[in-house]
């Protein structure tokens, strides 16, 4: 009983502290763009429909039909959508899916690179990383939650770091891409080159695209940090990119400064201490006159009572707008 008050208290001075780290962006929503490519590719859709397909092949019909609303870019500056190629490099049971345009007939960009690998018989991981280029840094994303129906007692959730990684070997395109016949999918469509089915269309404005995006946000979330290490090596030497879309979106790239601070706070509950750190990433990005901030905090939380220690963190993600 006594264990179960002091855990109790321990939580109640948790709220506390964090709410010391409130940023009064929080209540924007992420709803304002940054002025880099990636604001018009969303990477949670892209898992969203790669846990949908069947195979790599249809995985890329997905991204790139309209009404899915994830692809929502145009890298060339022409007025109109470009085609989202997929391209697995495959070594032994690591894969990186590439997610890649060509931006003319002599160049293509990543976009992204979906990362698996098996961690058991029937477990496999994933991570879909957003290209530095398109988004201002390598940015990570991964699934988040309860599998439900796909759960199964052979391949569950795992803790580690503080996050359910979650097992993917039941989604229907990772069992596919580890079936004995199966050989890596490289699309065979490229610049002025593209299936009879698709026909690009025109890029929506930020206000009118931004709530499809966000509609993918529930289930995936921002990762700390490379948990698919092994297929990450194999993606690293074959990462491509292009020099128009540098040169296009290097002042966009350029404003989006990155600062790191870090606080730290320190509370006394009776015999108890509590001590809250707080890492805050800003991002600054401007397009025309407006200027977008996004502010990504991570605060750990630490407590200790006799020889038991307990650690808690908390990572928010938020955007405002400042004109």
């Amino acid at each position: 009983m006594k264990n179960m008050k002091t855990l109790l208290n321990f939580w109640l001075l948790l709220l506390l502290v964090s709410s010391q780290f409130q940023v009064r962006a929080q209540s924007s929503d992420d709803r304002d763009s940054t002025g880099l490519p990636g604001d018009q590719f969303s990477l949670q859709g892209a898992l969203e429909m790669f846990k949908k397909a069947s195979s790599p092949e249809e995985f890329e019909k997905l991204i790139n039909t309209e009404n899915n609303h994830v692809n929502n870019l145009d890298l060339n500056g022409d007025g109109d959508i470009d085609y989202v190629k997929v391209i697995d490099h495959m070594d032994q049971d690591v894969h990186a899916l590439v997610l890649q345009v060509a931006v003319s007939a002599n160049e293509n960009q990543d976009i992204a690179v979906i990362e698996i690998e098996k961690n058991g018989t029937e477990s496999a991981v994933l991570q879909i990383i957003g290209d530095e280029e398109i988004y201002g840094e390598a940015v990570i994303m991964e699934p988040q939650g309860e599998e439900g129906k796909e759960k199964s007692r052979k391949g569950p959730s795992l803790l580690e770091d503080d996050a359910i990684v979650i097992n993917v070997w039941f989604w229907p395109s990772v069992r596919y891409i580890y079936a004995p016949v199966y050989r890596p999918w490289a699309s065979p469509w490229y610049w002025g080159y593209y299936p009879n089915w698709w026909r690009p269309w025109r890029p929506l404005g930020w206000h009118v695209w931004h709530p499809f995006r966000v509609h993918y946000h529930v289930g995936y979330v921002f990762a700390p940090t490379h948990r698919v290490v092994r297929a990450h090596r194999v993606y690293t030497p074959v990462r491509v990119t292009s020099v128009t879309v540098k040169t296009r979106n290097h002042q966009a790239v350029s404003n989006y400064r990155v600062n790191r601070s870090k606080t730290t706070v320190t509370a006394t509950r009776g015999n108890n201490q509590v001590k809250a750190s707080r890492t805050q990433t800003t991002v600054s990005g401007k397009k025309g006159n407006t200027r977008g901030t996004a502010t990504r905090t991570s605060t750990t939380v630490s407590g200790k009572k006799g020889n038991t220690k307990v650690n808690a963190t908390k990572t928010r993600t938020s955007v405002r707008k400042r004109n």
